[in-house]
């Protein structure tokens, strides 16, 4: 059945596992016009805690605000969070995890839980076990994943804080757990693996909703690419509900090729998609050493790289594309800071007013 992105306001709730009585709502805000109620405004603020903890403040208007508050003031819905399992270097545990999601659910914002299966980041490049996991053979390993996924989902629950969406793996377009489950070689480990984070998942669900299962690889851009993991990971029959990509423009290609993957993934495979990481760089740095920027690199270059991302997803046929999720807006670290949404000083850039438009429509002036 042809799905439309004009569904009854009920069913995109539902659909986004939102709640089981919906209540109408007592208006409908005007032109623009409005993404769904379930799209996802989104970023990824895995480092935000940490920022706060050492002394940054962030500042909205001139005005100093919790860097959680100033997002939901400008629309955002969803936070995503990474989780490492036994991080050394990295704050990305499962108290501190847990401690921000918390945090977000108490400012009613939902929570996409990013499972990295490794100590420190896992993406096309790497995917190392955590080092508990070391030395155990494949079927060890598969019972790990099971058993780690469920005991933090449950974490999670008991703690007031169930995500209402989970990646098995980050960027897992070569797979996961490498060497056992690395792709292409291995593809039957590298199921196995997924098939154990779902299960996971489900055993510590309770008598709750379950969270959606993304499936998350880098290649927002290319349709090749798309097209061979996906057509693979299907005939495994893998239970997933959505599409996650990674998209930026300094790897991954133009906003049209862009435009085109998300149509044909949605088509294809019939899910909804998601671009669940992007950024741009508010002051010049290395990232364009190799292609041209498509946007200046500048805070208005910024706010429009993120307003033609959003332009795209929402455009995706059928009311496939549903939400966009900046790669960390708030952080201290002064490289990473220049994709941020925070100047040297903490104040906010344009860019945290992009949504705006549709979560704060322009009213008429009063009568009289």
């Amino acid at each position: 059945m042809k799905r439309s992105s004009l569904l009854p306001w009920s069913a995109l709730l539902l659909a986004a596992g939102c709640v089981s009585n919906p209540t109408p709502p007592t208006a409908v805000a005007p032109a623009p016009p409005l993404p769904p109620l379930a799209y996802a405004i989104g970023a990824d603020l895995s480092f935000l805690r940490q920022a706060e903890e050492r002394g940054v403040k962030f500042k909205d208007g001139g005005v100093e605000k919790p860097g959680l508050q100033i997002f939901r003031d400008h629309g955002y819905n969803w936070i995503r969070l990474r989780l490492f399992h036994t991080p050394t270097q990295l704050p990305n545990n499962l108290d501190y995890t847990l401690a921000e999601a918390k945090e977000a659910k108490a400012l009613g914002l939902k929570f996409l839980l990013d499972f990295h299966y490794s100590d420190t980041w896992a993406d096309p490049a790497k995917q190392f076990p955590p080092k508990a996991w070391e030395g155990k053979t494949h079927a060890e390993l598969v019972q790990a994943v099971f058993a780690y996924t469920r005991d933090t989902i449950a974490a999670f629950r008991k703690g007031g804080a169930m995500p209402d969406m989970v990646q098995i793996g980050n960027e897992i377009t070569h797979g996961m757990l490498w060497p056992d489950g690395k792709l292409p070689d291995h593809w039957d480990n590298f199921a196995d693996y997924l098939r154990a984070g779902v299960k996971g998942v489900d055993a510590a669900c309770g008598k709750g909703p379950r969270p959606k299962i993304m499936i998350h690889i880098d290649q927002g851009a290319s349709i090749p690419k798309t097209k061979y993991f996906f057509d693979k990971l299907n005939g495994y029959r893998i239970r997933y509900d959505v599409i996650g990509f990674s998209y930026y423009p300094w790897w991954h290609g133009s906003l049209e090729d862009l435009r085109e993957n998300l149509a044909f993934a949605a088509k294809r495979y019939g899910k909804d998609v998601y671009v669940v990481e992007t950024a741009y760089n508010w002051r010049p740095t290395w990232d364009f050493r190799k292609t041209a920027a498509p946007f200046p690199e500048s805070p208005e270059g910024q706010r429009d790289f993120l307003d033609a991302v959003t332009r795209t997803v929402m455009g995706v046929p059928d009311g496939r594309g549903m939400g966009v999720f900046w790669w960390e807006p708030a952080v201290a670290n002064r490289s990473l800071g220049a994709r941020g949404f925070f100047d040297g000083n903490g104040n906010a850039l344009p860019v945290i007013n992009v949504f705006d438009k549709y979560t704060r429509p322009e009213r008429p002036p009063a009568a009289g």
